[in-house]
């Protein structure tokens, strides 16, 4: 008997496109990176990457918040946050980046752990989408016969939303309960799917890949040894999940173990991003592929005494604008003709992402609905400047009855090169930072600087006009700020 061996057909001409990988983790803050930090995280393979073999741009901020409107933007091109929520992919326009990918040759895969993406369609465009099942609050298989066990004190953790009583940390724990190492994590798992992924398609036609790590999202519950070298003597209850509310509601020593467990959560994800950039080196792919890692947001760790990214307290009134700590993430962009080992202090936000990539891995980004991201593309390679003037990190807001911003909302904040500006900041009035000498934004100086103040308001309202915010939300600003 005679074997025959048969492949698939093969383009004639080798492909000018270059693939693309796109690897998205959830709450990863910017000062997680080299030495921005004043309460280090080890983030070995991150901060390897941009010395090596990208660009990383210094004042990337997020855009649409959080999780889903920040990867629509991502995916469409196109700012969502003035004019539509958290809601399905397919509802906010016909815009995704895998389907023109699709379309122009290339092969598109998601892999993910993040329970949010194929609960609002994201899927949907790519030829084959993955998900680990299990993240936060996602029920997959029940264990009924096995008690729900509190992990958190009440008073110490978000308690909404709920199933059954438990909150979204005694689910987590509940629904992943065969957890006994770290290759059980989800950035583990996540991370070997994505290798594996390369490992079996890196030879065919140019290829879409987007991995999506939903960690260092809470609750954090990486192994304890990696806990215990950011606090080795700490000997209360752990801190797994911030309460969406006040720092003062802990301890100090309690507020240090909440960031013990992000921090090393956050080194795990760095070392199981590692994998994946190993596995690129491995196959030699980097002449030919374009990588971008980034977040969505961040969290407060006790910075303007909060702890989470959102007012979800039964005893705060406070408005939460997105400090920096929450709004500036990460962008490393590497591959390709990207320059390696450069550091730029450009504005820039996601849905410039999709422009920029297409210039760099030779696709067109044409969509049906015309693209709002501008491609940064050219300030990479020349080193330069010059992108964008202001940055503005917003929620959709609907406003109250009285034409205010309602209470305990997420409201905006927007950055220059020099100043940050909260047109609704904490206590409803408008708030000046001095980035330039106090990048965290720490110390409002809106009564020191009234010029300044006054200038960052017109220059936000203009920024608003441009993107086309409706009336009513303008002066749901305007309103706060009078």
């Amino acid at each position: 008997m005679a074997w025959h061996s048969f492949a698939l057909p093969q383009a004639d001409v080798v492909s000018p496109m270059k693939n693309v990988i796109l690897l998205i983790t959830d709450t990863f803050r910017f000062d997680n990176l080299a030495d921005h930090a004043t309460r280090p995280v080890r983030t070995p393979c991150l901060d390897a990457f941009a010395e090596s073999r990208a660009t990383s741009i210094e004042g990337f901020y997020t855009a649409s918040f959080p999780t889903i409107p920040h990867r629509t933007d991502v995916a469409t091109g196109v700012l969502g946050w003035p004019h539509y929520p958290w809601q399905p992919i397919s509802r906010s326009g016909p815009n995704h980046i895998a389907g023109s990918l699709g379309s122009q040759g290339y092969a598109t895969q998601l892999i993910c752990d993040c329970p949010h993406l194929f609960n609002s369609r994201f899927q949907h465009a790519f030829d084959a989408a993955f998900q680990h099942r299990g993240q936060e609050g996602d029920k997959h298989l029940l264990q009924l016969n096995r008690p729900i066990r509190e992990t958190v004190p009440p008073t110490k953790v978000r308690t909404r939303p709920a199933w059954r009583g438990a909150n979204l940390t005694d689910l987590h724990r509940w629904m992943n309960r065969y957890f006994e190492s770290e290759e059980d994590t989800f950035a583990a798992r996540t991370a070997a799917t994505a290798t594996r992924w390369l490992e079996e398609n890196h030879a065919g036609t140019p290829f879409f890949l987007w991995v999506d790590f939903f960690d260092p999202h809470e609750p954090w519950d990486p192994p304890e040894y990696m806990v215990r070298r950011y606090q080795p003597d700490y000997d209360g209850e752990p801190m797994l999940h911030c309460n969406y509310g006040p720092a003062t509601d802990y301890t100090p020593d309690e507020l240090t173990n909440l960031w013990a467990h992000y921090a090393a959560e956050s080194e795990m994800v760095d070392r199981h991003l590692g994998r994946v950039l190993q596995k690129i080196d491995d196959l030699m792919l980097w002449d030919d592929t374009i990588v971008v890692i980034t977040s969505d947001h961040g969290t407060s760790l006790g910075e303007h005494n909060r702890t989470g990214k959102s007012n979800i307290s039964d005893h705060d009134d406070r408005y939460w604008p997105i400090y920096p700590e929450v709004g500036h993430v990460p962008f490393l962009i590497g591959g390709g003709d990207v320059p390696a080992g450069a550091s730029l202090n450009l504005l820039a936000q996601p849905q410039d992402i999709l422009p920029t990539i297409a210039e760099f891995a030779g696709f067109d980004s044409t969509m049906p609905k015309p693209v709002e991201g501008k491609s940064f593309a050219a300030a990479l390679q020349n080193g330069g400047g010059g992108h964008r003037e202001m940055a503005v990190s917003a929620g959709f807001v609907r406003p109250g009855d009285d034409g205010r911003c309602p209470p305990t909302s997420v409201t905006p904040f927007a950055a220059t090169e020099n100043w940050g500006y909260a047109p609704c900041g904490a206590e409803g009035e408008p708030e000046l930072y001095n980035l330039a000498q106090d990048p965290n934004a720490a110390t409002n100086v809106a009564g020191e600087h009234p010029s300044e103040l006054a200038e960052m308001a017109e220059r936000f309202d203009a920024f608003m006009a441009d993107a086309g915010v409706p009336a009513s939300v303008r002066q749901c600003w305007a309103t706060e700020a009078s």
